[in-house]
């Protein structure tokens, strides 16, 4: 015992450090995207018609003073800038954060090009329509996806108490949706102050678990890396936010989750965790479904779900805290099952 926490204490020890450093790194730059944001005005443009055409008239009456406060958006540069830094300074290994740094800033890129769209527009889409968006992050996965398979031979997939599954190539694919349904999840999601940015410090960080004692300890770090960043930005963001994170943050966020759940084998472990994101999601999905079945009749007033919490009278922060916690019991039960079900 006293030999494996010898072992255990120098890994432990260099991945907190990697998160502390990164958690400095993005308050040192926060200061300077805030002068910028404000000098040049980066206000987000709220969407005022739904996938549908539609006006959105609940989403924007229950945020009508957000609007009228001018919140700068694309603040997940960031982040996404100090775990850039940090990973290619101090963790970066070929088999291991490679490929989630390249989601990382490749999910940020598409997001940035969202982001400067939605800048410059009227009202409308407000940015790159879901087709467009949906093209390039599929893009971007099926690149990602050829990169697991071919050049870091993941093959197969673990399936909780029924072992491995072999796909060969199709195994790119696959690691393609993960991409494009994670990144569009964390998207979704990100519709409160502290939501998204708290929901997805609590998956990385429950993935940080798993992937040490799968001792992939550099991608344990980059995980922990992630939620060194997160924690700064969310020390701004929780209500109310100074600033929003926009696209280049979630897709970023998103990208790099789905990533981490293929390289730590736990595919069918990330909607676990993940559990909030899916349910986000869904709302949305049956929200749509709903409309075009039942000639435009809705399910809930507004979707994602967390508007709807909000349209019921819940204030805006305890809808927040409430869907964190279920983030977290959700994180705790997805690591009982990795490891019960032999993904560790």
């Amino acid at each position: 015992m006293n030999e494996l926490l010898d072992q255990l204490i120098p890994v432990v020890t260099r991945i907190m450090l990697l998160g502390g450093a990164t958690f400095v790194i993005a308050m040192a730059l926060t200061p300077i995207y805030t002068y910028f944001a404000y000098k040049y005005k980066f206000w987000k443009r709220q969407k005022s018609v739904a996938l549908d055409g539609k006006k959105l008239t609940v989403i924007n009456k229950l945020h009508a003073a957000k609007i009228a406060r001018r919140v700068p958006t694309m603040a997940g540069m960031i982040f996404v800038l100090a775990i850039a830094i940090t990973t290619l300074f101090f963790n970066l290994s070929r088999p291991q954060t490679w490929l989630p740094l390249a989601a990382l800033i490749g999910g940020a890129i598409v997001g940035l090009i969202d982001d400067i769209l939605n800048l410059r527009s009227n009202g409308g889409v407000a940015g790159l329509r879901a087709p467009v968006k949906f093209t390039m992050v599929a893009f971007l996965g099926l690149v990602l996806g050829w990169f697991f398979w071919y050049k870091l031979g993941f093959t197969a997939v673990h399936v909780p108490f029924a072992g491995e599954w072999d796909l060969g190539i199709f195994m790119v694919p696959l690691f393609a949706f993960v991409v494009i349904a994670a990144g569009s999840a964390v998207n979704i999601s990100d519709g409160l102050d502290g939501l998204a940015g708290g929901l997805a410090a609590s998956a990385f960080t429950m993935f940080a678990v798993i992937a040490l004692l799968g001792e992939q300890f550099g991608l344990a770090g980059f995980c922990l890396t992630i939620v060194g960043a997160l924690l700064a930005y969310l020390w701004f963001n929780i209500y109310p936010a100074r600033f929003f994170m926009g696209d280049v943050g979630s897709f970023a966020l998103g990208v790099s989750l789905g990533v981490v759940a293929m390289l730590t084998n736990c595919l069918f472990i990330l909607p676990i965790i993940g559990a909030v994101f899916v349910i986000e999601t869904g709302s949305v999905i049956i929200q749509q479904l709903s409309k075009k079945l039942r000639h435009g009749k809705k399910i809930w007033p507004a979707t994602p779900i967390h508007h709807t919490f909000e349209a019921k009278g819940w204030p805006e922060t305890k809808v927040t805290m409430r869907f964190w916690v279920l983030g977290n019991v959700a994180g705790i039960v997805g690591i009982i099952v990795a490891l019960a079900g032999g993904n560790v």
